[in-house]
């Protein structure tokens, strides 16, 4: 789908459906909305008095205008409660609108720039929104089926939505606001299709290989690690995962460098383990399949590096994937084997299935050894954070608190919610082994916080956040800008950090 910008009179645009919008409670439609019911003879009016119209979150009600106005169908969007109404409402109330759209005969949307009249937001942040809420809510991943959209007779789907101002003032900033919503919505489209893809169709190998071709054309600087040098630098905690598989492991870096300098101001360090059967500590059947997205991370990181290099933020970033499958067999990994990570550290494996917490900690060494001066790693880690906090927000743990609420406050700005976990120091007594420096299972509870306090041990004194999104890469339905399977979250809050870790 193209999502672009018109000047001129919405009664006046052709193109399949023209949608409007009304608040909750309002009788006499103005603006853009006004126009279109002026231009039908005051129907919208009409229906709004017998009931049809409520103008209540998320209503769309469809008519057909029988050549009053060039389109030939007319939707209002409902958005709600004024007093309620925001940038994320329109994000979620046009993403759930662009699929309630895709219907045959509908391939060219004209719309008006929800939230940019009354409601009061900024014509830049309307677009941003409605672009991201299209774009984010189409998305579909069909690379492997044969026969596309089985589940309508619009096989092409909606080609174009295009924002319509008649005030020339705002044309600029919208368009703005779309090209930021644009390089939003594509980095995390591009996650989403690196997670879904299946683990027999993408290997750590692979997984480099499509790292590498967008840091080429975004003009980024990218590099893959070998297990040799892996082996080198004293990588031994990410190889001992590694073990199992007859699949190399890769370990990618992509630097984005937007000023002079040394080092990286932020680094970005994913989780990639391409399938994930839990090693000599073998996971149930049961929703292994699952397991081909446990490299979200990773596909996060890489994805955001693609935002950040269109974006042009002044600010020098690098992304570190680890990337490898957990697998068992005759060279893996035993439940009691003690390895030494880059740090110099020794870790005693007391289940192979808490293995990504293994690979992160020797990337974190890495982004040190870089020199970050601020690192965010983001993996689905635990079982345990489903269990704490379901699918309505992710974990945050950090050594540092005002570096934490940054990153809180760029989850905010993208919609995301989190929920910050302590770290007290109580808890590192519990990742502390008899026959080694560290364990890689906790002793008793707080799996989350667990996997926190073991990546911890790596990252010394840079400030640091740990991101457990395992409750929300995947989700099962559609809902406002995430859709069934993965979700595509911490893209858009990595991009945003990035934009703002600098001054």
């Amino acid at each position: 789908m193209e999502v672009r910008v018109q000047a001129g009179d919405i009664a006046a645009i052709q193109a399949d459906i023209v949608v409007v919008n009304l608040f909750e409670g309002i009788t006499a439609p103005g603006g853009g909305t006004g126009a279109v019911d002026s231009a039908l003879n005051g129907r919208i009016t009409e229906l709004i008095a017998l009931g049809d119209i409520t103008g209540k979150k998320g209503a769309l009600s469809t008519f057909h205008t029988f050549g009053a106005i060039p389109a030939p169908r007319v939707a209002v969007l409902g958005l709600g409660k004024r007093e309620e109404f925001d940038s994320h409402k329109v994000r979620d109330l046009v993403a759930d609108m662009v699929r309630k759209l895709r219907k045959p005969g509908i391939k060219h949307i004209a719309t008006l720039a929800h939230g940019g009249g009354i409601a009061g937001l900024e014509a830049a942040a309307a677009a941003q929104s409605i672009t991201e809420g299209a774009l984010l809510g189409s998305y579909r991943f069909e690379q492997f089926k044969t026969r596309k959209n089985d589940d309508d007779d619009n096989a092409s789907g909606i080609e174009t939505l295009t924002i319509v101002e008649d005030d020339q003032v705002k044309l600029n900033p919208l368009e703005a606001g779309v090209a930021r919503g644009k390089a939003f919505a594509d980095a995390t489209n591009f996650a989403r299709d690196l997670a879904n893809t299946p683990a027999n169709h993408l290997y750590p190998s692979t997984l480099a290989d499509r790292a590498r071709e967008m840091a080429s054309i975004a003009g980024l600087e990218c590099e893959i690690l070998e297990e040799a040098d892996m082996l080198r630098k004293g990588m031994g905690s990410l190889l001992s995962v590694a073990a199992g598989s007859d699949q190399p492991a890769k370990l990618i870096r992509i630097s984005y460098h937007g000023t002079e300098g040394d080092g990286y101001d932020l680094a970005l360090v994913g989780k990639g383990i391409t399938f994930d059967t839990g090693g000599t500590s073998l996971k149930p059947a049961a929703n292994m399949h699952a397991m081909k997205a446990d490299m979200t991370g990773a596909a996060s990181v890489i994805a955001a590096m693609q935002a950040i290099a269109a974006l042009k933020p002044r600010a020098r970033v690098v992304a570190i994937a680890p990337c490898t499958e957990n697998m068992p067999g005759a060279h893996a990994t035993r439940p009691g084997d003690v390895v030494t990570a880059m740090n110099g550290k020794t870790v005693e494996i007391l289940n192979t299935d808490a293995e990504g917490r293994l690979v992160l900690a020797d990337a974190v060494c890495w982004a040190n050894e870089l020199g970050a001066r601020h690192i965010v790693d983001v993996a689905t880690l635990t079982g345990a954070v489903t269990q704490a906090l379901g699918d309505v927000c992710y974990a945050v743990m950090t050594n540092d608190d005002g570096f934490a609420s940054r990153f809180e406050a760029a989850a905010s700005a993208a919609g995301e919610k989190t929920w910050r976990l302590p770290m007290f120091e109580e808890y590192d007594e519990q990742v502390k082994s008899d026959v080694a420096d560290i364990k890689n299972i906790g002793s008793r509870g707080a799996g989350t916080i667990m996997g926190g306090k073991f990546i911890e041990q790596f990252v010394g004194d840079t400030p640091w956040v740990h991101l457990d999104i395992a409750g929300m890469d995947t989700m099962p339905a559609d809902n406002g800008w995430i859709v069934k399977g993965v979700s595509g979250v911490s893209v858009r809050p990595m991009i945003n950090l990035a934009e703002s870790i600098v001054g």
